[in-house]
Formats: C-alpha cells, sequence, structure tokens
C-alpha cells in the first residue's frame, strides 16, 4: 500500500510545512508495518512538495492512522494534499538490485465477479 500527497506550498509557508511533515513521517513510520516514509520537493517547482509512505498493507495503513496522535497531527496534514489525484495505491510490482517481486491486485476480479475488497 502506498500514499502519495502531493502539497502546493507557498514559501513563507515552508518552514511550518516542512517541521509538520517530519513529525507526520516520524509518527506514520513507527507504526507496525510502515516500511518507509520520505518527504521531496519537486526540482522544477519548488512549491511543490509530496509525502509518500509505504505500508506493508491496507490493514497496516489504517491502523497506522488510528492512533489519537496521528488523527491530531497527521491526518490534518493529509487532508490538506491536493485533490485532484487519488492519494492511495496499491503496490503491484517493486524491484530491488534487479530483483522484480510482482504482486497480487487488493482488487483483482475473483471468479464470482467480485473484487478483491469484498465491492460488486
Amino acid at each position: 500500500m502506498l500514499l502519495i500527497c502531493r502539497y502546493q506550498v507557498p514559501l513563507e509557508g515552508e518552514a511550518g510545512f516542512v517541521a509538520r511533515a517530519r513529525e507526520a513521517l516520524t509518527l506514520l513510520t513507527s507504526a507496525d508495518g510502515c516500511l518507509h516514509g520520505c518527504l521531496g520537493r519537486s526540482v522544477d517547482d519548488p512549491a511543490r512538495w509530496v509525502l509518500s509512505v509505504r505500508f506493508a498493507s491496507v490493514v497496516a495503513y489504517r491502523r497506522a492512522l488510528s492512533p489519537f496522535e496521528v488523527r491530531e497531527r497527521v491526518v490534518p496534514l493529509l487532508s490538506e494534499a491536493l485533490a485532484d489525484e487519488p492519494a492511495t495505491y496499491e503496490t503491484l510490482a517493486e524491484a530491488a538490485a534487479g530483483a522484480l517481486t510482482e504482486h497480487t491486485s487488493l482488487l483483482a476480479t475473483e471468479d464470482d465477479g467480485s473484487r478483491g475488497d469484498g465491492a460488486r
């Protein structure tokens, strides 16, 4: 499970945003099932930022968002992300050192025609 939040941050708000994003990374990556997190800035547009966090599963993602401190400090930051695209993605393939690992889609169609998330 991959969380990708994009932000447009004015120069005067940069220091506060970076402090909040660092705190979010610290809180989220301390959760069981959180694999990695990073904060990045566009080299083409310094006002554009991205917060990316990878979780072992959807369950790990949901659990990481449930502690009070996360709901109080992280969820408001996540809600400020640009809303023109989805923020959560399933990981279907990953590679390290030239070795590719593929993962089964959580939304894959099952034999009975339902999706993997229980929806039809």
